[in-house]
């Protein structure tokens, strides 16, 4: 039997039209969830307004891969910017804190010790939605007194896939290559503990800008302390 070739065309036909149906009704409940969060965001009825804003650009872009990359802009010892691409390990311990893994011996971290202070800036392709999130950055390494914080870093650890922990094994970031067979394999046991090299970084916000350039909003989040100590956030709209 012979497939017609014009009913074939219009079957593929039919079928685009309801991907695109489907994409078109994808972006109506990401744009329903967004003007909720935007407007909690503006009324303040959340305890961190711009983080719902995340969660939500989070869930719309999570088909993509490069969606949990985002720049993470500190300033070098000589006073220069220094800028590089992270991975976002999560919110920490559930809060507003967000959390990324790092090698000690990076520049970054004499960086961090000279100034604290750093700036992520994460941009989503598909919702076209930028956060600009400023703050301050503790470091968490083998040597941090508080046993607490190293519970955390050895849940880290242990939340990393083994590729991942392998690449705390290598030379020192950074430094002239002198491995003449840079495939040599290297080998751990996966129960074992962190490394001295693997370490976590927290940015405690205190800064959020937020630009949807798809509906030519921006929002500016700031926080401040509260009465009793706790963290508050102020918002309001500015000119994208």
């Amino acid at each position: 039997m012979i497939c017609c070739p014009v009913f074939s065309e219009r079957e593929r036909e039919r079928e685009r039209e309801r991907e695109r149906e489907r994409e078109r009704e994808r972006e109506r409940r990401h744009n329903h969830r967004r003007q909720e969060a935007l407007q909690k965001a503006i009324m303040g009825t959340v305890k961190a307004p711009w983080k719902q804003l995340l969660l939500d650009a989070l869930q719309a872009n999570s088909h993509l891969k490069h969606s949990s990359f985002f720049q993470l802009a500190t300033i070098g010892c000589n006073g220069r910017p220094s800028n590089r691409t992270v991975v976002f390990r999560g919110f920490h311990e559930d809060s507003d804190k967000i959390q990324i893994n790092t090698d000690y011996r990076s520049h970054k971290i004499e960086e961090l010790k000279h100034c604290p202070f750093a700036e992520i800036c994460w941009y989503f392709t598909d919702s076209w939605e930028q956060f600009r999130i400023n703050g301050a950055i503790d470091i968490i390494d083998g040597s941090n007194p508080d046993p607490i914080k190293l519970q955390q870093r050895e849940k880290s650890w242990f939340s990393s896939s083994l590729k991942s922990r392998l690449q705390y094994l290598g030379p020192n970031p950074g430094l002239p290559s002198i491995d003449e067979d840079p495939t040599k394999e290297t080998f751990l046991d996966n129960s074992s503990g962190p490394v001295n090299a693997f370490c976590v970084l927290i940015l405690d916000p205190d800064q959020v800008d937020y630009l949807n350039l798809k509906s030519n909003q921006r929002l500016s989040f700031a926080s401040r302390q509260g009465v009793s100590g706790e963290k508050c956030w102020t918002s309001g709209r500015i000119n994208p």
